[in-house]
């Protein structure tokens, strides 16, 4: 209902905008928008089409694993913490296995590999779900943990630095991963207040204090190592771990005697069967936010805001790098192009083109998982799974600004 009004707004606003701009002499933006309903529709189904190669893989992959006992394996060993962060969900379940796999992908930013893997995790909390059509705690403390976007290397982030031309294309790389572990944590919290879940228990907490000591070890380490050592290192390190797990799961279905290739071929059915039955829950999200950006709404908003901190007597100097911080839950390429612009237009050492930097690395495309995680398993109520994310969201800006404050400001 919540995703329905907001979906709804999208356009009104966006036509009650173009109306004013029309009647102010802005003959051009009625057809902006009727071609932004055009170029989204059409990439709403590249996006899918392009999914449909990387789901069918990594979906064979995992049928392979669930066939060989690793993913039940790896289920019972993360038992004691899912179950307490997932009660809906039987200890032990398979889907644990998947949960984890999902999470790891996108700590190495390997996003091609998570979201099919989060996919088959969705597949697999609907197959528990009563109510088909309703979001369960489960799915939704899973999609905002998502959305908060704990990446432990943004790889891409600094790829962009690099190319605008930064004196230092990592300076920015602890400010995000401290961005992006607070958005995490806070996700975490928001989800259990809404579900009544009490995180002061051992398994929570060892992961809490585990998962600072890690980020603490990785803050330490980049401090130890150049930008281009860095770089080289985050990316092979991520896709030797990918292609292990690859092996490991062939490995493990030849030792349970499973014709591999056939366990292969079922799993990659589905993987196919999911990419098309995405596209239009794709197809309706990604035309609303283009209409959204084409209107000039987003510059309205950008620009009411700064007017509104300045007249507060606030420091409005964050207020130039906040259509990426916008943008991000919308969509991702689009915050992608909103931190060039910012790059290009203030320089990328400058405190908005870093902080535009922070914004893209410190949470994930909110609306975007929703439509495909929900949609591929045909979920309509989403309950508080929109407000969830996008409080982890206002968290993670709001980290994303202090941080940026206290290291560049």
């Amino acid at each position: 209902m919540v995703l329905n009004y907001i979906w709804i707004g999208f356009f009104l606003i966006a036509f009650l905008i173009a109306v004013v701009q029309l009647f102010l002499g802005n003959t051009e933006v009625f057809p902006a928008i009727m071609n932004s309903t055009f170029e989204s529709a059409k990439t709403a189904f590249e996006i899918s089409l392009g999914l449909t190669g990387v789901l069918s893989l990594w979906m064979g992959i995992m049928k392979i694993g669930e066939k060989g006992g690793l993913v039940n394996a790896l289920a019972r060993w993360l038992s004691p913490l899912m179950v307490r962060l997932f009660p809906e969900i039987p200890a032990g379940h398979p889907v644990f296995g998947h949960i984890f796999m999902n999470f790891s992908a996108n700590m190495l930013g390997l996003d091609n590999a998570a979201t099919p893997l989060g996919l088959k995790a969705m597949e697999g909390m609907q197959e528990l779900n009563k109510q088909k059509d309703t979001a369960t705690n489960a799915m939704i403390m899973f999609l905002v943990l998502n959305t908060s976007g704990l990446t432990i290397i943004p790889v891409g982030v600094m790829t962009y630095r690099a190319v605008a031309g930064a004196a230092q294309p990592t300076d920015v790389f602890i400010p995000i991963l401290i961005a992006t572990s607070i958005a995490t944590l806070a996700g975490m919290v928001i989800t259990s207040l809404y579900q009544r879940i009490n995180l002061f228990n051992r398994a929570i907490m060892t992961f809490v204090v585990g998962l600072c000591i890690a980020v603490s070890g990785i803050i330490w380490l980049s401090t130890q190592a150049d930008q281009e050592t860095m770089n080289k290192w985050s990316t092979v390190v991520a896709n030797v771990l990918l292609f292990s797990i690859i092996v490991a799961f062939i490995w493990a279905g030849m030792r349970k005697k499973v014709n591999v290739y056939e366990a292969f071929i079922e799993g990659a059915k589905g993987g196919f069967d999911t990419a098309v039955r995405i596209i239009p829950y794709l197809v309706a999200i990604l035309v609303a936010i283009g209409v959204f950006r084409a209107s000039g709404a987003m510059d309205f908003i950008v620009g009411g805001v700064g007017r509104f901190v300045e007249w507060c007597g606030g420091n409005a100097d964050y207020v130039a790098a906040l259509p990426t911080a916008i943008m991000k839950p919308l969509s991702g390429s689009g915050a992608r192009g909103m931190m060039v612009d910012a790059m290009n237009q203030y320089g990328p050492d400058s405190f908005i083109g870093r902080l535009s930097c922070i914004f893209q690395g410190a949470t994930d495309t909110t609306f975007y998982i929703l439509a495909v995680y929900f949609g591929s398993v045909g979920i309509r109520k989403t309950r508080h799974a929109v407000m969830a994310g996008l409080l982890t969201d206002i968290c993670g800006v709001i980290a994303a600004i202090a941080v940026a404050a206290l290291f560049f400001g």
